[in-house]
């Protein structure tokens, strides 16, 4: 098995198997700050994780949504997980779209304990977010063995390690 693949693995353990995954998910905030450099700007989320991809249960008028709109480009940090890494936001749209009817299936049963109470379904502002991860770094046994994985070219590498 390639270190690659023993960090998949990992991550498949630590985060899949229909697990509501908590998320700090970043992106970059539409205003400038006071030197007129972007900022960045973070929030918790509930994310499912599904080969390479975490999805998130969002409304589409979001502040997160909006930011994503105008840059795609993410990082995350699955909370005690040690997992963190950076993506690609894609709005999947409407929950009730038929080509999200297995994700959804998927997402409703990972967030059962919330999901209704929260999710308004016949609003078509109701949407799921994917994020697709680029780069990630994964950390086993407190530091002893870490994996930094480009999930683009599905190798391990030392681009983006942690020092």
């Amino acid at each position: 098995m390639s270190k690659y693949e023993e960090g998949i693995k990992l991550i498949e353990e630590r985060c899949g198997n229909g697990k509501d995954n908590l998320i700090s998910l970043s992106t970059i905030a539409l205003d400038l700050n006071a030197d007129g450099k972007p900022r960045p700007y973070v929030r918790d989320v509930n994310a499912y994780y599904e080969d390479g991809v975490f999805y998130v249960a969002a409304w589409a008028e979001s502040t997160k949504i909006q930011q994503i709109a105008k840059n795609k480009e993410v990082a995350f940090s699955v909370c005690c997980e040690w997992f963190s890494g950076n993506g690609i936001g894609e709005n999947l749209g409407w929950v009730l779209d038929p080509k999200n009817a297995e994700l959804r299936t998927k997402l409703r049963k990972a967030f059962a304990k919330w999901y209704e109470d929260i999710s308004n379904e016949q609003d078509e502002n109701c949407i799921i977010l994917a994020i697709r991860i680029t780069r990630g770094t994964v950390i086993k046994d407190h530091g002893a063995v870490c994996y930094n994985l480009d999930f683009v070219n599905k190798v391990e590498t030392e681009e983006g390690k942690i020092r």
